[in-house]
């Protein structure tokens, strides 16, 4: 498959760009190669500069739950351009979206909008740290929650892991309140608990993590979180940013029946344009300028063709219930990939929630970090750069998350597990 158009645009992009992308998770960096430049999108497939057509597991790293560019979602958006692109001002598509999402999601009761998953995660934990009077924060090795100072931390997988600066140019200072704790880990979580326990402001999470991989959360260790915070006073907030109505309608909370204290959100309430949400408990909200005394603001926050692609992407999913769909597509995948993973006779796990999901190159299930960093890269680079020769789109990190989105048909799903099969074969030795 040639990509010379893509190769040759990189190459431009780099004189200019950092990387020549405007996100790491594009450049190709753990898999090698350069990365594919994308012309045009539509339903389950993308489109390179080449030409070239891939079946796509991103759906722009989760949002195109209902695939590219649904006709009611462009429609959408062509009548908000109609009135104007930002006003920065009040307008009711805002409400209509708080509305809605306060009605969907259980922990919320009133709800901020943001621009993006990092300002979403960024404001909860400042309304949280501002409602307790706190300033320590526990978060768990391998969950990402944005390019937010205090949680770009080393991955410690020590209990009471002080943690230090991951990336230059974040001072010491910054992180030196962060907590990291091993995920699924309840005796770690008792002993930072037992401890710091009136010093911890929040602790926040993936409820289902996608960050180092697909990564399912024990129900003890969620109802030993939920109690712990309880009992100590403190904030849980849940980082539903990929997870919130992909994994059910509603989000991860309402799956395992844990209701948090603040939800962070993003992707999917976007349908595709940049939105971010934080919000919960009145008596947490209530802190949140102008109402209370923590500031946060943001001169593009609700912006109206957000509103309208995200709240008819949210409408969609109400009206037509793909769950059930999506979740028999991600069995299918599911089950063809593990097939072909044990035909081929290569160590492997798959993690997955619905429609989900990630094929480890690991020998043990995957349930934390500190198994997480033990996968086969070397292979998965293979892997991947052998179905995205194919035809087939999938994350360029073993560290990510696929999606599937409704407009994923039985035929795509057959193709990639026969890609699949063929590349697992090649890559056995």
């Amino acid at each position: 498959m040639k990509r010379t158009a893509s190769q040759q645009q990189i190459e431009r992009a780099r004189k200019v760009i950092p990387g020549g992308v405007n996100s790491p998770a594009r450049a190709f960096g753990a898999v090698g190669g350069d990365p594919v430049v994308i012309d045009r999108a539509q339903g389950a497939y993308l489109y390179d500069l080449d030409g070239n057509r891939y079946i796509d597991y991103i759906g722009s790293w989760g949002p195109q739950i209902l695939g590219h560019r649904h006709p009611k979602v462009t429609e959408a958006i062509a009548a908000a351009l109609e009135k104007g692109t930002s006003f920065g001002a009040p307008t009711a598509a805002e409400t209509d979206m708080a509305e809605f999402l306060c009605e969907a999601v259980p922990s919320l009761e009133k709800v901020r909008m943001v621009n993006s998953g990092t300002e979403a995660t960024m404001s909860a934990i400042r309304v949280a740290r501002g409602y307790t009077g706190r300033d320590r924060i526990v978060k768990f090795a391998g969950c990402y929650h944005g390019h937010v100072d205090s949680l770009l931390v080393q991955a410690g997988s020590g209990a009471l892991t002080l943690g230090t600066p991951s990336s230059p140019g974040i001072p010491e200072g910054c992180t030196k309140d962060t907590l990291s704790v091993e995920y699924n880990d309840c005796q770690q979580l008792e002993e930072t608990f037992q401890k710091y326990g009136s010093e911890i402001a929040c602790v926040i999470l993936e409820p289902v993590v996608g960050n180092m991989g697909t990564v399912v959360p024990d129900q003890e260790f969620l109802q030993t979180l939920r109690r712990l915070c309880d009992d100590n006073g403190t904030v849980l907030i849940f980082d539903e940013v990929m997870t919130g109505f992909r994994v059910a309608f509603g989000g991860a909370q309402t799956l395992f029946g844990i209701t948090p204290d603040l939800t962070a959100m993003g992707k999917i309430i976007g349908g595709g344009m940049p939105v971010g949400a934080y919000g919960g408990k009145n008596e947490i909200m209530s802190r949140v300028s102008p109402e209370g005394p923590v500031y946060q603001a943001g001169t593009l926050s609700g912006n109206p063709v957000a509103m309208a692609a995200g709240l008819t992407t949210l409408q969609l999913l109400k009206e037509l219930d793909p769950y059930p769909r999506l979740d028999e597509a991600g069995a299918k995948l599911e089950a063809g990939l593990k097939a072909a993973a044990e035909a081929a006779g290569i160590p492997h796990q798959l993690a997955r929630v619905g429609s989900m999901m990630t094929l480890f190159f690991n020998d043990q299930p995957v349930k934390n970090y500190s198994i997480s960093s033990q996968n086969d890269t070397k292979r998965f680079a293979r892997f991947f750069h052998g179905l995205l020769d194919r035809g087939i789109y999938f994350p360029c990190s073993q560290y990510e998350a696929l999606f599937i989105s409704a407009a994923h048909t039985d035929e795509d799903l057959d193709a990639t597990i026969d890609a699949a099969t063929e590349v697992l074969k090649e890559i056995a030795d």
